[in-house]
C-alpha cells in the first residue's frame, strides 16, 4: 500500500503533521481569524478508536472480501443488491476514481481503472465491500459526459433504495462550478442527503483553499437543505482526509453507528 494509506503509517508522524492528514479541515480553520465560526469544521470528528474500525472495513481478507462487481449503463442492468449504498458523483477529471482507489489502497487487488483522459468513466461501477456496503463510481458531468448522463444517474439517484449518502465531489482549486450548481439542484430536488467533498487539496495554495471553503461553507449554509454541513477535504496522492472520509462511509451505511470524538 502506498505511504500514509494506513492509519498506523500516520500514527508515526509527529503530532501536527499527523492531525494534518486525519483532519485537513480541522488543519485549515487554524488559520482563519478569531472570529470566524468554526463550528461546521468540525461536526464529524470520530476519534482514533472509530478511525480504526472504520479502517477494517476497508481491508480485504479471507472472511471480508473486497471487490469490483459490475458495470451498468441503465437502471436495469445495475446489480440488485440490499446492502447499504454510496455513490460519488462529480464533473470529468474531478478525481473520483482516484479517490475511489485512495478508499481502497488497503486492498490493491481491488481494481479501480484512473485514466488521465477526462470522461473516462462511462458507466456506473459497482464495488461490493464485504457484507457491509457498496461503494458506487458514477459518470462525470459536464465536459465528456456520456450521451445518457442524464438518464442514467437521475433514475439512479431516484429509484435506488439502498442509497444512503452521495458524495458530490467538487475541484478544490477551482471551487463550485456552473455543472456543480445544477448537481446541487438535481439533488436538492430529489430530497437526497448529500455531501460535499473537494478534492486535489494538494494542488491549491492555503489561501485559495481558504477562500473556497468558506465561499462554499456560506453557500451550503445559505442555499442548500440535504447537504451536510461539513464539508471533507481530501487529497487522492498525500492521503489526506482519506481516513476520515472512510470512518463517515462506513457512518452513514450503519456499520459504525457510534463515533466517540
Amino acid at each position: 500500500p502506498p505511504p500514509l494509506s494506513a492509519l498506523s503509517q500516520v500514527l508515526r508522524l509527529e503530532r501536527s503533521r499527523r492531525a494534518a492528514v486525519v483532519f485537513p479541515l480541522q488543519k485549515l480553520a487554524r488559520h482563519l481569524d478569531p472570529g470566524v465560526d468554526t463550528t461546521r469544521f468540525g461536526l464529524f470528528q470520530p476519534g482514533l478508536p472509530a478511525l480504526q474500525r472504520a479502517e477494517a472495513f476497508f481491508r480485504s481478507g479471507r472472511h471480508h472480501v473486497i471487490d469490483y462487481v459490475s458495470s451498468a449503463v441503465r437502471m436495469d442492468h445495475a446489480p440488485a443488491s440490499a446492502l447499504p449504498e454510496v455513490c460519488f458523483i462529480g464533473r470529468s477529471n474531478v478525481g473520483k476514481s482516484s479517490l475511489i482507489r485512495a478508499l481502497f489502497s488497503l486492498s490493491p487487488e481491488v481494481e479501480v481503472r484512473v485514466s488521465k483522459t477526462p470522461g473516462h468513466t462511462k458507466k456506473m461501477n459497482f464495488f461490493k465491500v464485504g457484507k457491509y456496503f457498496t461503494v458506487v463510481d458514477m459518470p462525470g458531468y459536464g465536459y465528456r459526459a456520456p450521451q445518457d448522463f442524464v438518464e442514467m444517474v437521475e433514475a439512479y439517484l431516484q429509484e435506488r433504495r439502498n442509497l444512503k449518502r452521495t458524495f458530490l465531489l467538487v475541484d478544490g482549486v477551482v471551487g463550485l462550478q456552473k455543472t456543480d450548481h445544477v448537481a446541487v439542484e438535481m439533488l436538492e430536488e430529489f430530497g437526497l442527503p448529500y455531501v460535499m467533498v473537494l478534492t486535489k487539496i494538494d494542488r491549491a495554495s492555503r489561501g485559495l483553499l481558504l477562500k473556497n471553503v468558506l465561499e462554499i461553507q456560506e453557500f451550503v449554509k445559505e442555499k442548500t437543505q440535504g447537504c451536510f454541513p461539513q464539508l471533507f477535504l481530501v487529497s487522492s496522492l498525500e492521503f489526506s482526509g482519506v481516513h476520515l472520509l472512510r470512518c463517515f462511509v462506513a457512518h452513514v451505511t450503519g456499520n459504525l453507528p457510534t463515533v466517540d470524538a
